[in-house]
C-alpha cells in the first residue's frame, strides 16, 4: 500500500478558485497603488524640512521654555486667599459632595467635623483624610493657604474661625564665624 497522504484544499469549488485566482492578483495591486499615491504626496513634510525663520526658532528653542515658571527662592511668596484656593483646590470636591466630601455649606455634614476643632480640621486638610488627598492634591500650597480655605469651608457652614495670617519670617541668622585655630 501507498503511503500518500491526502490532503484536502482548502478551495472546493470552482467559484472559490475563481476568488483565490483575483485577490491573488487583486491585493498586491491595490497595495502598489497605495504604496505609490504615499510616496509620490508633495503634502508630506519631513521633520525638519520646514526652513522658515518660525520653525527653525522652534526647533532650536531650549525645552525648559514650554509650561514652566521661573520663581526666585528669594522673594517673598504671596499666599492666596481661602476663596482663591477653595475654587483651585477644593470646589472640586467640596461644591458636588464628590466621595463624602461635606458640601460647601452644608452644616450638619459640618456639625461633627467643627466639633472637632480648627486644628484637627486644618491638620485633616494638610495631611489628608479618607478619600481626601493632602492639601487637597496640591502640594505646592503653603499651610497657612490650606488653612484659609479651611476656615472658608468652615464658616460656610456655622463655623466661627478667623482666617489665619503667615507667621512673619525671621531674619536670617548671621553667618558663623569660621573657629580659629
Amino acid at each position: 500500500m501507498s503511503d500518500a497522504h491526502h490532503e484536502e484544499s482548502a478551495i472546493k469549488t470552482p467559484k472559490q478558485l475563481l476568488l483565490a485566482v483575483i485577490a491573488g492578483f487583486l491585493v498586491p495591486i491595490v497595495c502598489i497603488v497605495l504604496l505609490v499615491a504615499f510616496v509620490t504626496n508633495d503634502k508630506q513634510l519631513g521633520a525638519g524640512s520646514d526652513n522658515s525663520p518660525e520653525a527653525v526658532e522652534k526647533r532650536i528653542r531650549p525645552v525648559a521654555d514650554d509650561g514652566f515658571t521661573v520663581k526666585d527662592g528669594a522673594t517673598p511668596q504671596a499666599l492666596k486667599s481661602g476663596d482663591e484656593v477653595y475654587k483651585m483646590a477644593c470646589a472640586m470636591c467640596h461644591a458636588s459632595g464628590v466621595a463624602g466630601a461635606p458640601k460647601l455649606g452644608d452644616a450638619a455634614a459640618w456639625k461633627q467635623r467643627l466639633a472637632q476643632g480648627y486644628d484637627t480640621l486644618v491638620k485633616h486638610a494638610v495631611e489628608g483624610i479618607r478619600m481626601m488627598p493632602a492639601k487637597g492634591g496640591h502640594p505646592e500650597l503653603d499651610n497657612v493657604e490650606v488653612a484659609r480655605a479651611v476656615v472658608v469651608l468652615a464658616n460656610s457652614a456655622g463655623g466661627n474661625f478667623t482666617v489665619p495670617e503667615p507667621k512673619p519670617v525671621e531674619a536670617a541668622a548671621a553667618p558663623a564665624e569660621p573657629v580659629k585655630q
